[in-house]
């Protein structure tokens, strides 16, 4: 019998993340309909979509999926800009092993340091939570 468990990813992309990374989560989240061609010879590290909201999941209030670019602020130069990346999915245990995909794919490009997302037996109350830093990442377990 399998697990599931609810994965989140919440946080902010710098405003120049390559147009290459913006159309790989748009295909994960699904956003657009084809793989992106510049997933290329990746395309093993990207079988299919791994954030795209199912109609019929089992978390409360449904899966969500959104990418869209925000205004954060302003400086005398202008308005700041990032992208702004929410997902809520529902995921069977032996898909968790694809979470580096996406950590892989956002971690250069995530803006602040910090909470970037977690997952959570749906059950469970424990959560294992993305802590992005220094363009990486690491998965620690919240008390």
């Amino acid at each position: 019998m399998s697990l599931h468990y609810e994965v989140v990813f919440s946080c902010f992309l710098d405003d120049e993340t390559p147009p290459d990374v913006l159309d790989a989560l748009r295909w994960h989240l699904g956003l657009g309909d084809e793989p992106p061609a510049t997933l290329g010879l990746d395309a093993k590290d990207h079988p299919y979509r791994l954030l795209s909201p199912d109609p019929d999941s089992y978390l409360p209030g449904g899966d969500v999926a959104s990418l869209r670019r925000q205004r954060v602020g302003f400086t005398a130069a202008g308005d700041v800009f990032q992208w702004g990346l929410h997902s809520r999915n529902y995921w069977l245990d032996d898909d968790l092993g694809e979470l580096v995909t996406i950590l892989d794919l956002i971690a250069p490009h995530v803006v602040e340091d910090g909470y970037g997302g977690h997952f959570r037996e749906v059950y469970d109350t424990d959560l294992t939570v993305f802590e992005f830093r220094d363009g990486s990442y690491v998965r620690t377990p919240a008390h």
